[in-house]
């Protein structure tokens, strides 16, 4: 039987990912729980072509999306929700002082930055390709993971048995999914410095740092 008395419940969750595969199903497992959807852009325009119930962030933050958007997400209502600290009041006084609403779930996949430079484009379309506010939200969950659960790649979209089994989500499995997210973060910057070090006509970038995905488990021997 699972230890219930570290999991934490998921009552607001924020969706906005590049890679949409299999997200339609896992926003509507969500909301069947009566998780409430927030997303941005193109995200909330499929999911709401799915039939879901889904609020824009414009409407947590009251501000538009701008810069084409460039600036959504970089707001204290968005990184407030994600790293309140739940079990200090102070942090609650100021959420309800600024009236934040707490976020548990945040889902997030990176503009795709690594394929676009390996598709040869230019140095424009590398540059609108490096996100921003989504490494600043995986970080910002992945430091709070006590509270809140992050998912960075489709394939965490199997949290959702948890939940619906247990009614939230174990300290062990928000722990899990906050080192892969710092792992993807990583890596993310890694293919950054790396590109601009090669415009720059270095072989190598100031700091060097290897990041590769790891494809499976060998047996000792």
């Amino acid at each position: 039987m699972s230890d219930l008395s570290n999991n934490r419940p998921v009552r607001r969750a924020l969706i906005s990912v590049s890679d949409k595969s299999g997200v339609e199903e896992f926003a509507a497992r969500l909301a069947a729980l009566g998780v409430e959807l927030i997303s941005t852009g193109g995200t909330a325009k499929a999911l709401r072509a799915a039939g879901l119930d889904i609020r824009d962030v414009s409407d947590v933050t009251h501000f538009p999306e701008i810069m084409d958007g460039r600036v959504k997400t970089l707001h204290p209502a968005v990184h407030g929700g994600l790293l309140a600290d739940r079990d200090k009041p102070e942090h609650l006084e100021a959420m309800a002082a600024h009236e934040i609403g707490a976020i548990d779930l945040l889902v997030v996949n990176l503009y795709p930055f690594e394929k676009t430079v390996a598709s040869g484009a230019d140095d424009a379309q590398c540059i609108e390709n490096i996100d921003i506010g989504g490494p600043a939200m995986i970080r910002a969950a992945a430091k709070n993971h006590n509270g809140v659960a992050v998912i960075t790649d489709p394939q965490d979209y199997s949290i959702i048995d948890e939940l619906e089994k247990d009614g939230g989500l174990s300290q062990a499995t928000r722990q899990g999914l906050a080192a892969k997210a710092f792992a993807r973060t990583g890596a993310y910057d890694s293919a950054i410095a790396a590109w601009m070090a090669a415009r720059e006509g270095e072989a190598l970038p100031v700091r060097l740092s290897v990041a590769g995905a790891r494809q499976d488990l060998l047996r000792y021997g």
